[in-house]
């Protein structure tokens, strides 16, 4: 049965520590800790969440679009994990757009990603995966896979004007 795991907020030496790579075949901790990361992600409202979000120096993370009320519209798919990740190919244009962040609660900020990846990962069964990811889905993986490099969005701002409280985010922004 999995677990709720305590999310590290911003300011834990956990979010600026680089990934480790993830050995293969998993051991049964990896397993559950994904089981984890997934419930803890899905009662936090989240879309996505990696293991350093967890105090786990681990190269995995969750990608996991669905409606709830942080985003309200985005689209289901199925959870991804995607365990050793790398970009391979970043298109070049770019897309501003709203992102918060289990570990910086509270706030959402203007953050520039670009807006197809291409990208490899295992999952977890081992297998080797080659993904495009398009707009909101390239923008979580994104996201997650700057935790495992100790990035936060904060660091991807170009403009601190871009920043708001999630209160002010719906009152102007979300709701027009």
């Amino acid at each position: 049965m999995p677990v709720l795991r305590r999310i590290a907020l911003l300011g834990n030496p956990a979010l600026r520590t680089p990934a480790q790579a993830v050995p293969f075949p998993l051991p049964d901790e990896v397993g559950a800790l994904i089981d984890d990361m997934i419930a803890t992600m899905r009662e936090a409202d989240g879309v996505g969440i990696a293991a350093p979000q967890v105090y786990q120096s681990l190269a995995i993370f969750v990608v996991a679009p669905r409606p709830n009320p942080r985003y309200p519209d985005a689209v289901e798919e199925p959870p991804i994990v995607a365990i050793n990740p790398e970009i391979l190919e970043r298109s070049p244009e770019m897309e501003m757009g709203w992102e918060g962040c289990l570990s910086i609660p509270g706030l959402r900020g203007e953050v520039p990603r670009h807006r197809r990846i291409l990208a490899r990962y295992q999952d977890a069964d081992g297998a080797h995966v080659v993904r495009e990811f398009v707009d909101f889905p390239a923008r979580i993986f994104q996201h997650e896979d700057d935790h495992l490099r100790g990035v936060v969005f904060l660091d991807r701002m170009e403009n601190l004007r871009g920043l708001a409280f999630e209160g002010e985010y719906a009152r102007r922004v979300a709701n027009g």
